[in-house]
């Protein structure tokens, strides 16, 4: 009945020790460096966009176009809000001009 206990109180210890993490590598590790890595996650590519060509060109690259998208999107948002604030520019749409 002892051991019995015993072994129970050593399970339940045991679920709060903490766990053992194996050392991750990754192929990407060239950008680690970089702006944006965050300690937690080390380079962070959830799409792997970069997983077949991983150049330092092909990441500059992707980098600027979502800077591009980014800003297009803000844009869009605020023509969004504008327009439902009833702000209208002046002059008509249409093909006579």
């Amino acid at each position: 009945m002892k051991t019995a206990i015993l072994a129970s109180l050593i399970a339940a210890a045991s679920a709060f020790a903490p766990a053992q993490q194996a050392s991750k590598t990754s192929s990407l590790s060239a950008f680690d460096s970089e702006l944006g890595v965050q300690p937690p996650l080390g380079f962070f590519d959830p799409f792997g966009m970069l997983s077949g060509d991983a150049t330092e060109e092909r990441f500059e690259r992707l980098r600027y176009v979502e800077l591009k998208h980014g800003r297009i999107c803000m844009l869009a948002f605020l023509g969004q809000i504008t327009t439902r604030a009833v702000i209208h520019l002046p002059g008509s749409i249409n093909y006579a001009g």
